[in-house]
């Protein structure tokens, strides 16, 4: 850049900087809609074997788990996106409502492929084999989400005070993600969705830092500040 050239704006930045994410999600979708959802062998005999995930395997318990985080990411967004006309913050809305549905949709379609339910009793991450102390409670089901008390909230709001309550949600919603994901990452032993679980990591982190820009950019800071 020229010394004499005027520095560009963050906000502009910030747009530029918002259409890789989505590029790179629709790239891993055509990656990974193959029929390779399961890790597969061949026998002594030559014959192709199969080997489909456990219903408490890791492999089912991400994809129930980030299925339902996935969701409430997209619905957060649809609220924003109806009480703004932020451009920047309707094209992130629109960045995470693509790309998280998009996702949501194969690992539905994996625990369909694999004969497992979508749903299970197991408390949420139990998979992780990790000590999580975790309460779910009013509608926040595991680390990162919003409760039921939050979404109603971010309905009140319009303008500059919903943008702020959606980038604080959802940097918190982006954490919650992020650990969830490299979680399973550690654990994968299906390569397919050990991709797409690190594609998740990448795309949100680099989210994680778009959104706390913009939250700088209206006065604000992360965190959710008490109902």
């Amino acid at each position: 850049m020229d010394a004499g050239a005027p520095e560009e704006p963050a906000a502009a930045r910030g747009r530029r900087r918002l259409w890789w994410p989505a590029a790179l999600a629709a790239a891993v979708a055509l990656a990974l809609g193959v029929p390779a959802l399961v890790a597969s062998g061949t026998s002594a005999s030559g014959t192709s074997s199969v080997a489909v995930p456990a219903d408490d395997s890791p492999e089912a318990g991400f994809a129930r788990d980030m299925a339902t985080h996935h969701q409430q990411a997209v619905d957060l967004s649809f609220i924003v996106r109806d009480r703004t006309g932020d451009e920047p913050t309707r094209t992130l809305a629109f960045d995470i409502i693509n790309t998280q549905a998009n996702q949501r949709g194969m690992m539905m379609g994996w625990l369909d492929q694999w004969g497992l339910s979508q749903h299970s009793t197991a408390k949420p991450m139990a998979w992780m084999k990790m000590d999580h102390d975790y309460a779910a409670h009013d509608g926040s089901l595991m680390p990162g989400m919003a409760t039921n008390a939050q979404i109603a909230k971010l309905r009140t709001l319009s303008g500059r005070d919903a943008e702020v309550y959606y980038l604080q949600l959802m940097i918190e919603h982006h954490k919650g993600g992020v650990e969830m994901a490299q979680g399973y990452v550690d654990l994968a032993k299906n390569d397919v969705e050990k991709r797409l679980a690190q594609s998740m990591v990448v795309a949100q982190t680099s989210e994680l830092e778009l959104m706390t820009d913009m939250l700088k950019e209206r006065g604000a800071a992360p965190g959710v500040p008490a109902s």
